[in-house]
């Protein structure tokens, strides 16, 4: 008997509704029993037939029921199909995907290390710097962003990306970085990764040979291994990229030249040219990661290489180090024509970008907060960065290891000999609390051995004291 609670807050019909679905369920009305009418039940049960009519309405809907003109409203067998599947308790698989378990494991290595410990002194290569300031001027932004924004902005947004914002990444690129360009040249992704997977599938093809730097960033391996690309690893030496060796079949090259991911080297101006050279005169992309180059120590920052050949190559600017990695808006600056494919692509796969993140970002560009970010970081990285060059040279590592990557970034290079036994010596780092990142995890089959080691996220005298617990290792 179906019963209704007064003191309940569900509405009756929804009340009654539960009760009809329990009896189905729990086999108290069989396949096939025929329901009470609906005017005899309103009085059994003391409601209006309307409400009764809402009730079998929902349950033919829900498919618990079946009805017809002369037979009435009965009980489905759908329970039948649900007592046979009852036994099979497991979902289907998901397929094996030995390239992205193998990648996904390489990058937790990479990013983390393989012991996830929490340590008093991280020298983490891949964060910024953060304060309660930016975290304020953040706010402010965001606050003005959700108030001043209309409607017509929560509708599905361009591919592209949000229009003022790229207006205001390409007055930043030609101001500050001498590049001249259209916003139909920039795409907004959310962070490398995203952008060289969009590259692989929009402008290669499965099989394509790719070369990339050893070491160097692995995350772009990883992915154009996951895309079925031919990774090619390319050597790096004082001069950065040694062009001679790049494969002569590949359709694009990943280069990080302003300073080397890992090594930190700068790719020297012959060799520059000649990677320019040899991209227009094989066809081939150029990837132009330019991810830290901004934080120099020496001069103004280099001249890009997209400046000098805009026709083959996509320079990848990134909010993560500039800003903070957990806004994940990034760009690809391109040729009109290869950003149009891009944003197909980007159209097909992902739509577009969530929208509070690049109003937030484009009104704390506009007014100024940015420039002032990066002006208070600068000045804390110059800081930083001279306290672990002095604590490697005055603790006597300088003598151990051969210190490169000091002009320009977040980090700089411990490079040791091959004899050196980086896992075993990070390990004892860490027993000492002081998380270091050992060269190997940048490596595809270079030998290289060593330690990168970031600043941006600790302070002098923390940056003192674990130089000097490394020291006492070595």
């Amino acid at each position: 008997m179906m019963k209704v609670n007064r003191n309940d807050t569900k509405p009756i019909w929804q009340q009654l509704l539960d009760q009809a679905i329990h009896n189905i369920t729990s086999g108290n009305w069989r396949p096939g029993e025929l329901l009470i009418p609906s005017r005899e039940l309103a009085q059994q049960v003391g409601v209006s037939r309307s409400t009764i009519q809402i009730v079998y309405e929902e349950l033919v809907s829900r498919g618990y029921t079946v009805t017809s003109r002369r037979g009435g409203t009965r009980v489905s067998d759908w329970n039948q199909i649900s007592r046979a599947d009852s036994d099979m308790t497991v979902g289907p698989p998901p397929p094996q995907l030995p390239l992205l378990d193998t990648a996904v494991n390489q990058l937790h290595d990479w990013f983390r290390g393989k012991e996830h410990m929490d340590v008093e002194i991280d020298f983490t290569p891949h964060e910024p710097y953060l304060d309660s300031h930016f975290q304020k001027t953040w706010r402010q932004s965001f606050l003005h962003a959700s108030a001043e924004t209309d409607l017509s902005s929560w509708a599905y947004g361009n591919p592209y990306g949000f229009e003022p914002l790229r207006h205001q990444i390409q007055r930043y690129l030609s101001l500050e970085r001498g590049i001249h360009i259209q916003t139909n040249q920039i795409l907004l992704t959310s962070g490398a990764q995203h952008s060289i997977d969009l590259i692989a599938q929009a402008l290669l093809r499965e099989g394509d040979i790719v070369s990339v730097e050893d070491p160097g960033f692995p995350a772009s391996w990883m992915a154009m291994n996951f895309r079925r690309m031919k990774v090619v690893p390319v050597p790096v030496d004082e001069q950065g990229l040694m062009v001679e060796h790049i494969h002569p079949d590949s359709k694009l090259i990943f280069v990080t030249p302003s300073h080397q991911c890992a090594v930190g080297v700068i790719l020297s101006a012959p060799r520059r040219q000649q990677l320019l050279h040899k991209a227009v005169q094989d066809q081939a992309w150029i990837i132009e990661d330019d991810y830290d180059s901004e934080f120099r120590y020496r001069g103004e920052p280099l001249p890009t290489l997209f400046s000098q050949k805009p026709s083959n190559t996509l320079y990848l600017i990134s909010f993560s180090k500039m800003v903070a990695p957990g806004i994940r808006i990034s760009a690809i600056v391109g040729p009109a024509q290869a950003i149009a494919q891009l944003a197909a692509v980007q159209e097909l796969t992902y739509r577009h970008l969530p929208i509070m993140e690049q109003l937030t970002l484009a009104h704390f560009i506009e007014h100024g907060h940015f420039m002032r970010h990066m002006r208070r970081a600068r000045n804390v990285y110059r800081r930083r960065h001279e306290a672990m060059a002095k604590a490697i040279m005055a603790s006597g590592l300088g003598r151990r290891f051969t210190l490169r990557g000091i002009e320009t970034g977040l980090h700089m290079l411990l490079e040791a000999e091959e004899s050196f036994d980086e896992v075993e010596m990070t390990h004892q780092a860490l027993q000492k609390g002081v998380r270091v990142y050992p060269l190997q995890p940048y490596c595809m089959e270079s030998k290289r051995k060593g330690w990168v080691l970031g600043f941006a996220k600790v302070d002098e005298a923390t940056i003192e004291r674990g130089i000097y617990r490394l020291a006492e290792l070595i």
